[in-house]
């Protein structure tokens, strides 16, 4: 069998070199690429045609998620695993709700890592809207969460989180809803106040669990 061809996005040196070492000694894997910031991974996953892009949450110009919404849009192909430090539920249901289909902690053990990986290339991969369902009905039975109900939004706002939820930069939002990019800001804002969330992965986190989601 040829090797996954694997494209390593992260902006510090030191940590891709760290995660090519993880794979170097696995002829199951093969880097083929290096990207320092989401834009650039995108342009790579053109180019090279990857397998599996690993990618960093954190990153400049494209962050990660915003990478991982554009490579899935143009090569849904391809297999993207969310690099992270937090453990935040928020940031691994956003991190499938804009395509990927995993989430590594950076400081798991090398063998988990690459016991991960091979799962998730092998042929009985949990697809990723699977995966958000079970994740989500784990972290409901192990999490009792107080939070106001959708029925204190207005209709718009509880459209404007339906389109967060679906990973929408706030352009995209404005487009659809024939509205500027400042009055999104500002309903954000209101609703992030009203439901007592602290940023737009919780708000994310939100829409999923209440299933305020665009139909597809």
């Amino acid at each position: 069998m040829n090797p996954y061809r694997v494209i390593i996005a992260d902006d510090h040196p030191m940590a891709r070199l760290a995660i090519r070492s993880l794979l170097d000694p696995d002829p199951s894997f093969e880097v083929i690429g290096e990207a320092a910031n989401g834009e650039e991974a995108f342009h790579l996953c053109g180019q090279l045609q990857p397998d599996l892009v690993l990618m960093d949450i954190n990153m400049p110009k494209w962050n990660g998620l915003e990478a991982t919404r554009e490579v899935k849009k143009a090569y849904p192909h391809i297999k993207v695993v969310i690099l992270s430090v937090s453990d935040d539920v928020g940031d691994l249901i956003t991190a499938i709700q804009f395509g990927a289909q995993g989430y590594l902690l950076k400081n798991l053990e090398p063998d988990d890592w690459i016991n991960y990986l091979h799962a998730l290339l092998g042929e009985d991969s949990i697809p990723s809207r699977e995966m958000a369902t079970r994740l989500l009905h784990h972290f409901r039975q192990d999490e009792q969460v107080d939070e106001l109900m959708p029925e204190v939004l207005t209709p718009r706002e509880r459209e404007i989180v339906m389109y967060v939820g679906a990973g929408n930069t706030n352009r995209e939002i404005s487009d659809a809803l024939v509205i500027s990019e400042n009055t999104v800001k500002n309903h954000i804002k209101n609703i992030l106040e009203k439901l007592q969330l602290a940023n737009r992965v919780q708000l994310a986190a939100y829409a999923v669990r209440h299933h305020l989601l665009i139909k597809k």
